[in-house]
């Protein structure tokens, strides 16, 4: 007896086909060279406009198969998806490195979304979500700032915003900004309390794209270039904002940044699973193809041991993601349980999708390292990911020092969390 498969099944099934037919035809076609780095570096130049006519275009594909945002509610043009629903959903828009693009779930717009959907007043939610869940608009979110000021340690929040008649005045230098050229609007970690180094006294705000006081100053060129708008420094040098540009609490950036973080790392996570699981695929076709030492490649155990491998660390992927949404789909994001899950997930998917491509560029050889395949472009993509979001060592660290905590407190293992 044929049964209806449950409604998220059916839009798996929607994305992967949608993927498939509309969204790698146009990844091939570009060979992978998507969001071009602005050869002129400073502040006048915008996106590349073959970037944006790639990105509209997609947009308007995903918009006509009613695929766009479907992690937000409905109210704001989504699906209302659990955390545990998108690990499926965006494992499989993440197939292609335009996947996420084509949907409007791509980092930082999706993550700014939650943070708005969560931390927004009314007013704001209108300015601003909703012409980002359209698609209208993209945003950046600016906490990362050049040495000393704040980084893997956000504490060190060095930019300033003094309150004025009517406002606040911001200042001080934020890089490797994701999609700050051209931007609609900005969150801006600044701090309004303390100095460098305290815990609290930061607070977040919306600087509307185009505000007098914040400079695009240059591009930060990296070995990555499939995030929209690129990594820039941004320079606030008395940039004037008025009081309702508030996001959330006077004071209460660092908290609120928390709801964004662990769910942001681990949407990244799903994204990048659905990357290593195509490139897992390319690899499977060339070895299956290419024959060599009297029999296919598929067939000498040197290859078998690097594709079984990649099964290994996409099954394990996969089952880590989907544990670390049930826990952020039954409590607090921002909370411990949610924080040690995410960095786990992180640290672990991170490092699991640089070595399922790693392998996927060694098995197919002088074609992996060539445009020939996409393959060594998805390596350029992948291999940031690690730093990304918090190093790999950064969240070890804070991974030892809950558990010596929960030790401490006398917690069994299997309750730390």
């Amino acid at each position: 007896m044929d049964h209806e498969p449950p409604p998220i099944d059916r839009l798996v099934h929607r994305v992967r086909d949608f993927v498939r037919d509309e969204v790698i035809p146009v990844e091939e076609a570009a060979r992978g060279v998507a969001h071009h780095h602005v050869e002129d570096s400073g502040s006048g130049a915008g996106v590349d406009e073959r970037d944006r006519e790639l990105r509209d275009g997609l947009r308007a594909a995903a918009r006509a198969a009613g695929l766009l945002v479907p992690h937000l509610p409905a109210a704001w043009g989504g699906q209302g998806l659990t955390t545990l629903d998108q690990a499926a959903v965006f494992e499989a828009a993440g197939y292609s490195l335009f996947g996420p693009l084509a949907l409007n779930i791509q980092a930082p717009d999706e993550g700014n979304m939650h943070l708005l959907l969560h931390a927004a007043n009314a007013g704001q939610q209108e300015r601003w979500l909703r012409p980002l869940a359209a698609g209208e608009i993209h945003s950046a979110f600016a906490m990362t700032e050049p040495p000393p000021g704040a980084g893997s340690d956000p504490r060190a929040l060095a930019t300033t915003a003094e309150r004025v008649a009517g406002g606040w005045r911001i200042s001080g230098e934020k890089w490797f900004i994701t999609g700050a050229r051209d931007a609609g609007v900005v969150i801006v970690l600044a701090r309004t309390s303390g100095e460098p180094g305290d815990a609290g006294g930061a607070t977040m705000f919306l600087v509307e794209g185009g505000t007098r006081g914040m400079e695009l100053v240059r591009d930060v060129h990296t070995i990555d270039a499939g995030l929209y708008g690129g990594h820039s420094l941004l320079r606030f040098d008395g940039c004037l904002v008025p009081d309702d540009a508030v996001l959330g609490e006077v004071d209460g950036g660092f908290a609120a940044a928390q709801v964004r973080l662990a769910p942001a790392r681990l949407t990244h996570c799903m994204r990048w699973l659905g990357l290593a699981g195509r490139a897992q695929d390319l690899a499977l076709a060339h070895v299956s193809e290419r024959r060599g030492f009297g029999s296919r490649l598929a067939d000498l155990g040197l290859a078998q041991q690097h594709l079984a491998d990649n099964e290994i660390d996409l099954a394990a992927s996969r089952a880590v993601i989907r544990e670390t949404a049930r826990v952020l789909d039954a409590g607090d994001a921002a909370g411990a349980a949610a924080g040690t899950a995410s960095s786990i997930a992180k640290t672990f998917v991170a490092e699991a999708v640089g070595r399922i491509v790693d392998r996927a560029v060694q098995l197919a050889g002088g074609q992996g390292v060539s445009d020939e395949l996409l393959l060594s472009r998805y390596w350029r993509e992948v291999r940031p990911f690690r730093i990304y979001d918090g190093s790999s060592e950064t969240h070890r660290w804070s991974i030892a020092k809950r558990a010596v905590s929960a030790h401490g407190k006398g917690l069994r293992h299997d309750l730390a969390r």
